[in-house]
């Protein structure tokens, strides 16, 4: 029986995700259920995009993911169920599965909504059953209608280059306070040194500990992208970003 990975923004405190987990084990009874996050922020689809796009091929093929960040619920939002690179996915269409459009074999379907299925909570009556099917073997188009656009693509933020400096912004805070940015190491060589405002945090680092503790720190994190981080504390915090801040590399 297949891994079916759930990410959501449900959180672990309401009864969401140990129903959404009793749909899929009635279902798919002898599934692997393996919890991804489900402390994405509430609705944020970008987060949870971004969660997605690092964990995916971590998988084995044959692996379900069911994703559900969904503050369009129950509006004419598309749901649908995806195959690509040997993988399936099943969540709305509202950019979660904008990682899987250049990915071979892409094939997906709308998912239609059952009679019953409450209006609000489409993960547990909608989501969850086409997940469950695709685990127990069913083929894609058993599920619904051919899907006949890629799937939705949020904006990419870009780094934007003005003289000597390459100016890029936070897309992603993790837990620990560390600023994921969208600069890499191809706009930004070792000689650059990274700040923000007037505050210069320095050139690129192997890891936290090159720098004192309470010292920021910048270097090229596990997903590849350039990050800021405080040694033994909270580079959020202490700078006050978020997602959308801007972080400066200045070339020379």
């Amino acid at each position: 029986m297949a891994i079916i990975t759930l990410l959501t923004d449900y959180g672990t405190t309401d009864s969401y995700v140990g129903e959404v987990k009793g749909v899929l084990l009635s279902l798919a009874p002898g599934c692997t259920l393996i919890d991804l996050t489900h402390e994405v922020r509430p609705g944020d689809v970008a987060g949870a995009a971004y969660v997605l796009s690092r964990t995916w091929g971590r998988y084995p093929e044959g692996c379900v993911h069911l994703v559900i960040v969904d503050p369009g619920v129950g509006t004419t939002r598309a749901g649908v169920a995806l195959r690509a690179a040997g993988q399936a996915f099943v969540g709305p269409d509202n950019g979660l599965f904008g990682c899987l459009v250049d990915q071979p074999g892409l094939e997906a379907v709308d998912l239609a909504i059952p009679p019953r299925a409450s209006n609000t909570f489409h993960g547990r009556d909608v989501f969850a059953p086409a997940a469950a099917a695709l685990a127990r073997g069913a083929p894609l188009v058993s599920l619904g209608a051919a899907h006949h656009r890629a799937p939705l693509r949020l904006p990419a933020s870009v780094p934007v280059h003005e003289g000597k400096v390459v100016i890029g912004e936070v897309t992603y805070v993790d837990r620990f306070g560390n600023l994921i940015t969208n600069l890499t190491t191809d706009v930004v060589p070792p000689y650059a040194v990274l700040e923000m405002d007037a505050l210069v945090i320095g050139p690129l680092k192997s890891t936290f500990g090159d720098v004192p503790a309470g010292a920021l720190v910048a270097y090229v994190g596990s997903g590849g992208c350039v990050e800021i981080a405080v040694h033994g504390g909270s580079a959020a915090r202490r700078l006050g970003l978020g997602v959308g801040g801007k972080i400066r590399a200045r070339l020379g």
